[in-house]
């Protein structure tokens, strides 16, 4: 699972998007996703846009996943529709490519550019959990044989030599304080006599 445009997206292995068909009622639309439709015979996904006023549609390419095919949708919504246009991932609106034009053919290029950002860095999720995921196990396996070395024992009082620690702080205690050399008949200079005047 990851977050993609504020919305989550399920990254596993399967083609579907996350989603089963239902062989008996199967009209292909995803339930979250607009603009995309998943093949009954290939399990690909497949992204198109109705053209604005014109019944015309155009195609955007076939997917493997839904997040892709939902991606190309939003980058020809936002080419087609403006910046206002109902979008599947409208928190990375502003980090989709513009196609040149409005023509179908620059719509169609950059809807692909996007999509194939959005599986390289669906393939660059997989691949870092699946080295975490081989440096935890790398990890388990030399803890569990090296086991012992971290149940030996370790004599804390003769590293930090705590009976002498505790001896010399005591005597410490026992101390009196250093007396100044202070006579009685000289009671002028007893006030200005601090530690810091050695005259």
């Amino acid at each position: 699972m990851a977050t993609f445009g504020g919305k989550k997206i399920f990254i596993g292995g399967s083609n579907n998007g996350g989603t089963a068909p239902d062989n008996n009622n199967y009209s292909g639309r995803h339930p979250v996703y607009r603009g995309i439709r998943r093949r009954k015979s290939s399990g690909k996904w497949v992204s198109e846009i109705r053209e604005p006023k014109s019944p015309n549609r155009i195609w955007l390419g076939t997917f493997p996943t839904a997040e892709m095919a939902a991606v190309a949708y939003d980058v020809a919504a936002i080419a087609l529709k403006g910046r206002d246009a109902d979008l599947n991932f409208p928190n990375s609106a502003a980090s989709l490519p513009v196609p040149a034009t409005t023509s179908a053919r620059d719509i169609q290029t950059a809807a692909a550019a996007a999509a194939a950002a959005v599986g390289a860095a669906t393939d660059a999720l997989l691949a870092a959990t699946a080295r975490k995921e081989a440096v935890n196990e790398k990890g388990k396996m030399e803890n569990m044989e090296n086991e012992s070395n971290y149940y030996e024992f370790m004599d804390e009082d003769l590293i930090f030599d705590m009976p002498n620690v505790l001896i010399n702080m005591a005597e410490g205690m026992l101390l009196s304080p250093p007396r100044f050399n202070m006579h009685d008949d000289d009671h002028n200079t007893i006030a200005y006599q601090n530690l810091w005047n050695y005259t």
